[in-house]
């Protein structure tokens, strides 16, 4: 049986974002998507050297603190560490990357020029792996190119590869009143789409956020988080909330339900608790409610980041509930318009707290 086929704002938009690669420190293809939406949408965008892409709305209180909404542009990825003898490549995570979740098969691999094709290989399945634990030390990425030809196509120490994009999704099953949706991560295109979406809400509905208001799609979070740490240093902001997704580690209770879900803490802080009642009350009154988590290991947003190093008082984020994070991603396909609707009711609304 075929995938549901489905017309759906969010995925169009998502089905976008997915046809530009964007490992960290290589976010161009995505970064110019969304800069082609939105100056066709009236705004003028600023990019700065770190690679975010970001939108200035003034407030309607001027004086007000400055508040940033950022989702963050670049999906984990591999970056090659050695280039071996026969053309074949060695790999390192780049961000949360675990080979067993990518799977042998084809990646596209992105030097100076036009991307190559490689495939992820782990060997014979006869005796070598058996059934151990596979790290990065176990595979490699066939190329069938020399060394000369990879150095000619800038391929080196350092290039990023990703998984192709055929076969990425998104993929609509399940019961048709109320479907999941599965796709190689919606980390974090999906809070790109979020966004974006408000930002269209907002021009088409003449809504104007009391604060004056950052809305950016941030560079390098899956490396460190290093785009929304220049950017709210630079920028001074007092008010921090990244939109990004809300992964299921067994001891969270979250559901896959169509209710985003809100960061209570990371592994760099616990968030402002306040602030967490303000989003959650934005969307009871959007008709949904978000569903609280801690991670206190193991999960870190640009938000907790930019909290660590000093960069923002006040710090939240919340997002679609997604299981098999950082790998074939599930949501409901309900999560992303309550995403939504939350954040239209708390730009239009929110006046500090």
């Amino acid at each position: 049986m075929m995938p549901q086929t489905i017309n759906h704002a969010a995925l169009h938009l998502f089905e976008e974002l997915l046809a530009a690669p964007s490992p960290s420190g290589r976010e161009e293809g995505v970064a110019a998507i969304i800069r082609d939406k939105l100056m066709g949408w009236g705004y003028a965008p600023q990019t700065d050297g770190s690679g975010n892409v970001f939108v200035r709305l003034p407030g309607r209180q001027p004086r007000a603190p400055l508040c940033c909404l950022a989702a963050h542009m670049d999906e984990i990825a591999m970056v090659i560490t050695k280039v071996e003898d026969d053309g074949s490549l060695r790999a390192e995570r780049s961000g949360g990357l675990l080979p067993h979740k990518i799977g042998e098969g084809p990646v596209q691999i992105l030097g100076d020029g036009e991307p190559i094709l490689g495939v992820l290989s782990m060997g014979s399945g006869h005796g070598a792996t058996g059934d151990k634990a596979v790290g990065w030390g176990d595979v490699w990425i066939m190329t069938g190119h020399s060394p000369a030809q990879l150095t000619a196509a800038g391929i080196r120490p350092g290039a990023t590869a990703v998984p192709i994009r055929d076969g990425r999704g998104p993929y609509v099953f399940g019961d048709p009143t109320d479907p999941l949706v599965a796709a190689w991560t919606f980390d974090d295109r999906m809070g790109c789409v979020a966004l974006l979406r408000m930002l269209l809400a907002m021009k088409e509905g003449g809504i104007q956020p009391h604060h004056p208001t950052l809305v950016a799609f941030t560079a390098h979070e899956e490396g460190g988080g290093h785009g929304a740490k220049v950017l709210a240093h630079r920028e001074r902001t007092h008010t921090f909330i990244a939109i990004d997704g809300c992964p299921m580690p067994p001891w969270t209770d979250l559901r896959l339900d169509g209710r985003p879900g809100i960061w209570s803490m990371d592994r760099f802080a616990h968030y402002d608790q306040r602030l967490l009642r303000v989003l959650c009350r934005a969307a009871q009154a959007a008709g949904t409610d978000l569903q609280p988590v801690a991670y206190p290991t193991g999960a870190a947003s640009d938000a907790g980041m930019v909290y660590a190093c000093g960069g923002a008082e006040r710090i939240a984020c919340f997002g679609h509930v997604r299981e098999n994070s950082h790998g074939y991603e599930v949501a409901k396909l309900s999560v992303f318009d309550n995403l939504y609707k939350t954040l239209v009711q708390f730009i239009s609304t929110w006046e500090g707290e």
